[in-house]
């Protein structure tokens, strides 16, 4: 079910240390815009960004990995403080693994965000494989939890909210807007 936070997911939460986001309908609704001249724009929801922000405030590390090349994927990862980008990426697993051993983080560390069946193999692979609500139903299925939200409309930051509150970090992040 979409949403259900059970208590396996609740744990594997808790262990998060390193959040891995697939861009294109997951930090954006999968839509891709081109102007008169070629260029590409992209719509990222604010709330998604807020999220990622509180998040990395509490010392969770974050990553972007895509399989198409933007510079508007980069200007928004520079925005939020984002230090792992890799575009252009054909696979997910080898490039992730790059990361996790830069930083320091086990698979079972992990939380990845997909959406379609190019996200499957790195699914797979982690502690806590999360699909977005719109996403494609061979993703879901690999899936320990589904967003309410869809891709590019608040899917990351109720992934963000979610580890925070089973990080215990909630409630702190919360006092600073009492």
């Amino acid at each position: 079910m979409a949403g259900a936070i059970t208590k396996q997911i609740r744990k594997r939460a808790a262990r998060v240390r390193l959040l891995v986001l697939d861009v294109d309908g997951v930090l954006t609704d999968g839509r891709i815009i081109m102007d008169h001249e070629g260029r590409e724009i992209k719509a990222f929801d604010v709330r998604d960004g807020h999220g990622i922000k509180l998040l990395r405030e509490a010392g969770t590390e974050v990553a972007v990995l895509t399989g198409r090349s933007s510079t508007v994927v980069q200007h928004r990862a520079d925005d939020l403080g984002i230090p792992w980008v890799q575009q252009g990426v054909n696979d997910k697993v080898k490039a992730y693994q790059e990361i996790a051993r830069a930083v320091g983080i086990k698979d079972e560390e992990t939380c990845f965000v997909g959406d379609d069946v190019v996200d499957i193999p790195l699914l797979k692979r982690v502690g806590l494989p999360v699909v977005v609500a719109d996403g494609v139903h061979e993703a879901k299925q690999c899936a320990l939890y589904i967003t309410q939200s869809p891709g590019g409309r608040g899917a990351v930051r109720e992934v963000c909210d979610l580890l925070l509150q089973a990080q215990d970090k909630w409630d702190e992040i919360m006092r600073r807007y009492a």
